[in-house]
């Protein structure tokens, strides 16, 4: 059980370590201009922390998790944190799908936000991520 805790903590942090560099990466692209030579770079570089980084590690992060709550039972579903660390790492599964398409847009020269907006995402995984931490170590209910 301990390779698998490892495992599942070492994925999490790969993919918020994605969560929050992507977004980052939009505030620069959505300023740079299309089909310039800093635009083609924010391309590769965003489409390779999604495709080989962001979605490895959350599905680690799901395969781990689940073996986890169901292989050794280490969840206890009566428990009210443990619905709302579920709900919490859909969202965050969510803001990765958002994020993947917000990538599509940017590939095909369609983005039409503004750096601003991708400021303001950046801090959407953040929250949950504290959300889920509390929900996990705390236990509020």
């Amino acid at each position: 059980m301990a390779w698998v805790t490892a495992l599942h903590v070492i994925s999490v942090i790969a993919w918020m370590a994605g969560l929050l560099y992507l977004p980052r990466l939009f505030v620069y692209h959505a300023d740079a201009e299309r089909g310039s030579v800093q635009s083609e770079t924010f391309k590769i570089m965003e489409r390779r922390l999604y495709r080989a980084i962001m979605t490895p590690a959350m599905i680690a992060s799901w395969v781990f998790g689940l073996w986890l709550a169901f292989g050794y039972g280490v969840v206890d579903w009566s428990m009210g944190w443990m619905w709302l660390k579920a709900a919490l790492v859909i969202a965050l599964s969510g803001a990765h799908g958002f994020l993947g398409r917000e990538l599509r847009a940017f590939a095909t020269d369609s983005n039409t936000r503004p750096q601003r907006f991708f400021r303001m995402i950046n801090e959407v995984p953040t929250l949950l991520m504290v959300g889920i931490v509390i929900a996990v170590i705390v236990k509020p209910f």
